[in-house]
């Protein structure tokens, strides 16, 4: 069984995956869950590149939502599962695709309620989020992890991946018709650049709503 890697997303924490992970690592799995908030991408990305080289072997990459643009960077990778996440090109920022989906459709991309503050960080609208993120979640998990999200700073809408691993890794896009974060016209874009497409009613976050068909899933890729 390959080693997993899983990468959050932003205004996330690694404590949002504890169900999943906590199940893969009942199955025998070796589960890695780094904390990469708060930090520019190549940053992120180096961070994580040290864990893959360090494996014993090829390891998988679970990346959800922002996560998403931290994986394209990776090198050495034998899976890489897209969880209702951003796959991008270097120089395809998030303010990018906010801008080409309007181009498109002629409408503003639905986007979780943000405020900022003076030190340059970002904070979602917490009595937004149950419905824009966690909306087929029980009120008790959806409680949890509403009181676990943090800050980011603003950058991350100016950030890109440092390459473009789904070119020449193979590779899952997890769709989510329920979807209330991400445009499904963005959905559209990534989810096409991936080798699979594997669609799932359900909300921004099924590693919440779904752990178990989620964990059954990347077992399949381990």
């Amino acid at each position: 069984m390959r080693p997993l890697i899983v990468l959050h997303g932003s205004w996330h924490q690694p404590a949002h995956f504890d169900d999943v992970a906590g199940r893969l690592r009942r199955e025998g799995a070796d589960v890695t869950v780094p904390d990469l908030g708060g930090r520019p991408i190549a940053e992120t990305t180096r961070t994580v590149q040290e864990l893959v080289d360090r494996a014993a072997e090829p390891p998988v990459v679970l990346a959800h939502s922002f996560g998403g643009l931290t994986a394209g960077g990776l090198q050495g990778i034998s899976h890489l599962v897209y969880l209702a996440a951003i796959v991008s090109e270097p120089g395809e920022t998030a303010q990018y695709w906010i801008e080409r989906i309007k181009e498109e459709t002629g409408r503003e991309p639905a986007q979780v309620p943000l405020t900022f503050d003076d030190k340059g960080l970002t904070h979602l609208d917490l009595a937004a989020v149950r419905e824009a993120m966690y909306a087929d979640c029980t009120d008790a998990v959806a409680e949890r992890a509403t009181a676990l999200l943090r800050p980011e700073p603003v950058t991350i809408f100016d950030e890109s991946p440092e390459g473009s691993a789904w070119k020449d890794t193979p590779s899952t896009y997890i769709a989510c018709t329920e979807d209330r974060t991400l445009a499904p016209e963005l959905v559209a874009h990534c989810a096409a650049r991936c080798d699979t497409t594997v669609t799932w009613r359900a909300s921004h976050s099924p590693y919440l709503s779904r752990p178990v068909e989620l964990a059954t899933l990347v077992l399949e890729r381990l």
